[in-house]
């Protein structure tokens, strides 16, 4: 049975399915952090240590103005009325990506950060402003920057998920099969699974189900 330490999900489908079912793509957002709630609270039940989560990449600017706003205020609303509750189960929130958001938001970032610094049950990892190719574009540019040597342990080095271990499993849901600019490092070998259902539809018995699929593969990491 395959150990499981960390889980990576594209949480994709909010939108449409706020328009299917709301007229609204903002509502969709809205829906989908009830989806995220139980599956934190599932992950911890299945002992997992590590969930990173694609919340909003370097692409996802393009979006309308207004919508991007809303998102990020969904965000201030969930981390002020929920950090507390985050805090006291022992989560750590950690945010990769990087933090050019507005001044209240990058500082409720950073206090939510350090006050669950030092918890162990399980850590989230947020992808906030986040997009992979800049990710390892920069570590690149940092070994240049110290005169290291190219080599795997020293980009590893200078990526956001340094000390962090490679995703186990990665789930998008919303029926699209890509990887969205998200781990590409860090995916090499990881299990992926692509669900058909919207990530508001998802639930506890979705997530439950592929971890058990990914427990019986056979992983060879290139040998027989």
């Amino acid at each position: 049975m395959n150990p499981l330490n960390h889980v990576a999900i594209i949480m994709d489908g909010n939108g449409r399915w706020g328009l299917k079912h709301k007229n609204s793509r903002n509502k969709g957002h809205k829906a989908g952090l009830h989806t995220l709630e139980k599956i934190i609270k599932e992950s911890i039940k299945q002992k997992i240590r590590y969930l990173t989560l694609y919340a909003f990449s370097t692409e996802n600017w393009r979006r309308p103005k207004k919508e991007i706003n809303y998102l990020f205020k969904l965000l201030e609303n969930f981390l002020l009325n929920k950090i507390n509750e985050l805090h006291g189960q022992n989560i750590k929130l950690k945010i990769i990506g990087v933090k050019n958001f507005s001044n209240k938001l990058n500082k409720l970032l950073k206090s939510s950060e350090k006050k669950t610094l030092k918890n162990t049950k399980l850590q989230i990892n947020l992808a906030l402003n986040y997009g992979s190719k800049f990710e390892i574009l920069n570590a690149f540019n940092m070994i240049n920057k110290n005169n290291d040597k190219i080599n795997e342990k020293n980009l590893r080095k200078h990526l956001q998920t340094k000390n962090i271990p490679d995703p186990e499993i990665l789930i998008r849901t919303g029926n699209t099969k890509r990887l969205s600019n998200f781990l590409l490092w860090q995916l090499a070998y990881t299990e992926i699974f692509f669900e058909k259902k919207l990530w508001p539809e998802f639930n506890e018995k979705n997530y439950i189900n592929i971890i058990k699929k990914y427990k019986t593969i056979k992983r060879n990491f290139g040998k027989i």
